[in-house]
């Protein structure tokens, strides 16, 4: 599958993701998307094409009924980094 990524492998232009897509980045990375993920991150971008921002962990967790732990032991690190990488979302701010 050609995906145009930039050098950290988010997407260039979001308008190139479908839910195919998020899963090839995933398995890119060596992970599977599963249906928890793919749930996590269709949220995701319902709270950025609602709200115009990825949103914070903690008030994404709230939003998902979850704890920000629970989504670090789902992603084992930077939940909301590997979120909008596989989602076609902008790298969240406050993100290195």
């Amino acid at each position: 599958m050609e995906i145009n990524v930039d050098a950290e492998g988010f997407l260039v232009n979001r308008d190139d993701w479908s839910e195919d897509v998020g899963r090839e980045l995933a398995n890119r990375d060596g992970e599977e998307a599963t249906d928890q993920i793919m749930t996590y991150i269709n949220t995701a971008r319902a709270i950025y094409e609602k709200e115009g921002t990825v949103p914070p962990i903690r008030k994404f967790a709230k939003a998902m009924g979850v704890t920000s732990k629970d989504l670090y032991d789902t992603f084992h690190k930077g939940p909301m980094k590997i979120i909008c990488k596989w989602g076609g979302l902008p790298k969240p701010t406050g993100c290195v």
